[in-house]
């Protein structure tokens, strides 16, 4: 019997001696360790794709609790807009041969440690970031400001907004593309199609960065068309 045990999951493991405990006559024991392991699972299963490492730090439950004999099973229930880490209320429903049993409310802090953007130094406003003015940091998202960026790709090249002291957390909102194009400026408007490709030169009505969408003022036609900023002084027009 151990043997087998050694080859099992933690899940596998612990529906396994649930099952076993059940066969008692006087039911399952429910203890602390249970709904922590059961808590914890769950936890871990909804941020598997967001490479974040888990850890219940206070699960709102102790003692135990004696369940009636047959198969148990455990639910837990969150809010749908929660990120999975943080202070929540999580409801877990304890069912016994599908009928259920308790329904326990469970006030938990999670934390959630993750790789995010960490200034090396002060960031002042109008900086255009490089990859030697951050760095990666492990921080608990729990703490970390709202839209903290994840990814050294996500900050490099782009303009501070929002000045940031040295090992502060860098937010997406604090940062911006630094505009290619200006209002005034006269740009080199690009429309091409599998055909054929025509240029012409115009004047901008506004500030515009990489994938941006401003007016531009065509001379000829003295007329005002949408375009994409696509480079340094260009936009592109569809057609």
């Amino acid at each position: 019997m151990k043997r087998i045990l050694k080859l099992l999951t933690p899940a596998l493991l612990m529906v396994l001696l649930t099952a076993v405990t059940s066969w008692g006559a006087k039911g399952t024991l429910m203890t602390e360790a249970v709904v922590r392991r059961v808590v914890t699972d769950y936890l871990v299963q909804r941020s598997e794709n967001q490479e974040v490492t888990i850890r219940l730090k206070s699960l709102g439950y102790s003692g135990e609790s004696l369940l009636p004999p047959g198969e148990v099973s455990y639910e837990v229930v969150a809010p749908q807009e929660w990120e999975g880490w943080g202070r929540k209320s999580l409801a877990l429903i304890v069912r016994v041969n599908d009928r259920v049993e308790k329904n326990l409310t469970l006030n938990v802090e999670v934390e959630a440690l993750a790789n995010v953007v960490v200034a090396t130094r002060q960031l002042e406003f109008g900086m255009l970031l490089t990859s030697g003015d951050v760095t990666l940091q492990k921080r608990d998202l729990a703490t970390a400001p709202n839209r903290v960026c994840r990814g050294i790709d996500e900050v490099i090249g782009k303009r501070v907004k929002v000045g940031m002291r040295v090992n502060s957390s860098l937010r997406a909102d604090y940062l911006e593309k630094p505009p290619l194009v200006r209002s005034g400026q006269m740009v080199t408007i690009i429309a091409e199609n599998s055909a054929f490709k025509i240029t012409a030169t115009g004047r901008a009505r506004g500030n515009g960065a990489e994938g941006d969408q401003i007016m531009v003022q065509n001379p000829n036609a003295q007329k005002d068309i949408q375009a994409v900023v696509i480079g340094e002084g260009q936009v592109r027009v569809e057609f």
